[in-house]
């Protein structure tokens, strides 16, 4: 049976459990700028008692455009991810996209993240569930709620029952997404806890430029009603100037005003939640 909550060292998520918290931008840039961005998530997060895991991906190997900006790739990506884990020491996530980099990303890493579109591949679940560590897959936009039961079950058939499922949307026509929060619920019921992706659920595809495009305005909102329907973390990139972002500039929470967003998601989140 997957656990519930979900341990990641001393970092927990799941059922009666405070909001957590996974952040970081949406792509490494620099290690200057990463190690910036971490220590400021850790401070914010330590003063509300907010369970934190940093993530930032080393490639975005799903861009829209062979043009866009992917990454610092996936050795100096660790090493950075291998810093801001010393040096704030939180854990950290990042995606992979290969099942030939689990091994190596597990070296560093205390949480592997299976993005959306990778959700159905099944050696890239098996190969992130022998790594023994927790594994946090990305619902695809393609996918119903309850489909994630086949992808939890490939999971734990091959070892892995520390399992984290992320709703982040589905295909509402073409290039919109629409939130159901009800599979936020349905996904619980797998037994396992739900994170709400409240970035990407913003995300819009403008065909005409081949970049993906979105609107930040819609981020709380649609995090706020995630937890209030009882998501256990929420997933939310942010950037000390988002605008500057080579990935999801659109979609990203500026840095300064990530403490008053996560004392309201948190406000939420005490209110609901058995005592």
């Amino acid at each position: 049976m997957p656990a519930n909550p979900v341990s990641i060292e001393n970092w927990k998520c799941g059922i009666n459990l405070p909001l957590a918290l996974i952040a970081g931008p949406c792509v490494i840039e620099s290690e200057a700028l990463t190690l910036s961005i971490a220590q400021q998530l850790k401070e914010i997060c330590a003063a509300k008692n907010v369970p934190l895991i940093f993530k930032a991906s080393f490639d975005k190997a799903n861009r829209t455009s062979l043009k866009s900006y992917r990454g610092i790739g996936i050795q100096a990506g660790l090493d950075v991810l291998a810093k801001v884990r010393e040096k704030c020491e939180i854990p950290v996530t990042t995606d992979i996209h290969l099942p030939e980099q689990a091994q190596h990303v597990a070296q560093v890493c205390q949480l592997l993240q299976i993005p959306a579109f990778l959700a159905r591949q099944t050696d890239l679940l098996v190969a992130a569930a022998k790594t023994g560590l927790p594994v946090n897959v990305k619902k695809g936009q393609f996918m119903a709620p309850l489909d994630m039961q086949h992808v939890a079950g490939k999971l734990s058939g091959s070892g892995c029952e520390q399992i984290m499922l992320t709703e982040r949307g589905t295909f509402f026509g073409y290039g919109s997404l629409v939130n159901d929060m009800t599979g936020i619920i349905q996904m619980q019921s797998l037994g396992v806890p739900v994170v709400f992706d409240a970035t990407h659920s913003v995300q819009r595809i403008d065909p005409a430029d081949g970049k993906t495009r979105g609107n930040r305005d819609l981020v709380v909102p649609l995090a706020r009603a995630a937890v209030a329907t009882g998501c256990d973390a929420v997933f939310m990139e942010t950037h000390i100037n988002p605008e500057d972002s080579p990935s999801d500039a659109a979609n990203m929470i500026p840095l300064d005003q990530m403490d008053a967003v996560l004392t309201t998601l948190c406000n939420i989140r005490n209110t609901i939640i058995e005592k």
